[in-house]
């Protein structure tokens, strides 16, 4: 159980400075925006040159859980690492739009306040929607180049952009997929919790994810540990999050789209082996795949990938940077 309480650290990431413009080198203001979607105001950050003409420009989205516009997070602290890839975008010349999700930052639950279990992916999904067609809006964006970069579980509503085949709304024409949620959410806990934790546990667990398949109801009782991962307080999340299969998005990102996908030798969450499923089903788009060495679930130089080291004030790993300066321009 000692192992899967550690699990329950990491897991944290994986499921659960604004204000008014200010001049910067260049002409790069930070700006303090909103938008809403389906009654929720939404709070972010626009980065973008003051005056410029259109051009490219990215919507970023952050980490599962509570993670807000900057990669910040309520389990491992001040993280930074999207407020530091919006940065990195605008040395390219490419403006950006983060934003604080459902439940984080500036954003709250707003409608949701009486009703938190009904916050669930597709929730996030429609928050990703309304960013991007906000970020389209913008008089310094040309809307045949927005891209999606996006960390981890962000991936899947990252994916969900890009298929998205409703009438008006904005195409994307590039996608950045780093760290990527590598298979449906029940399957990847299963591994993490075979590998930690002894027969008996496994099997317990196994019955509860079998119970929430067929059922779609949650095992009482469940052990320390495993009761933390799967409850009455989660499931719906769980199951929701659970239905959705990154490989079918995957499949429907339209032909030649570019795609720039990350892994890493050190990230527990999404090993290069764990990604080969998905890196398969791209193989229709125009896709790039970069095995980075010794680098943090977090987009850092940092081979434990320990989550007490994430929020550290380290640059992003030179090995991405390097990555970003061959893709931006595709």
């Amino acid at each position: 159980m000692k192992a899967i309480a550690g699990l329950l650290l990491s897991l944290a990431l994986f499921v659960t400075a604004c204000g008014s413009p200010s001049d910067e080198p260049h002409g790069w203001v930070d700006e303090d925006v909103t938008f809403t979607a389906d009654g929720l105001t939404i709070h972010g950050t626009y980065r973008h040159e003051r005056g410029a003409q259109p051009g490219p420009a990215a919507l970023l989205i952050s980490e599962s859980g509570n993670t807000d516009r900057n990669g910040d997070n309520a389990v491992a602290g001040p993280i930074g690492n999207m407020r530091q890839l919006a940065e990195l975008l605008s040395d390219k010349r490419v403006a950006s739009l983060r934003y604080d999700k459902i439940g984080t930052g500036k954003t709250g639950l707003g409608p949701y306040a009486q009703r938190p279990m009904d916050v669930v992916s597709s929730v996030y999904t429609t928050g990703a929607k309304a960013a991007v067609s906000y970020l389209a809006d913008q008089p310094a964006t040309e809307e045949s180049r927005i891209s999606v970069y996006a960390v981890g579980e962000g991936a899947i509503h990252a994916m969900a952009l890009a298929t998205d085949t409703d009438v008006g709304e904005p195409k994307v024409h590039s996608l950045g997929l780093f760290q990527p949620l590598p298979g449906r959410y029940l399957d990847i806990i299963t591994e993490r919790v075979r590998a930690s934790a002894g027969p008996e546990a496994l099997n317990t667990w196994l019955a509860a994810v079998d119970q929430v398949r067929t059922k779609g109801t949650v095992a009482e009782n469940l052990p320390e540990g495993l009761g933390a991962l799967l409850n009455s307080g989660n499931a719906k999340a769980v199951i929701e999050a659970d239905k959705i299969d990154p490989l079918t998005l995957a499949a429907k990102v339209p032909a030649g789209t570019p795609v720039l996908l990350t892994c890493s030798d050190a990230d527990k969450q999404a090993t290069c082996a764990s990604v080969k499923p998905l890196v398969d089903a791209l193989k229709h788009t125009a896709l790039t795949v970069v095995d980075l060495k010794g680098v943090s679930h977090v987009l850092r130089d940092d081979p434990t990938d320990n989550v007490a080291n994430y929020s550290k004030p380290d640059p992003l790993s030179p090995q991405l940077t390097h990555a970003l300066d061959a893709f931006v321009g595709k």
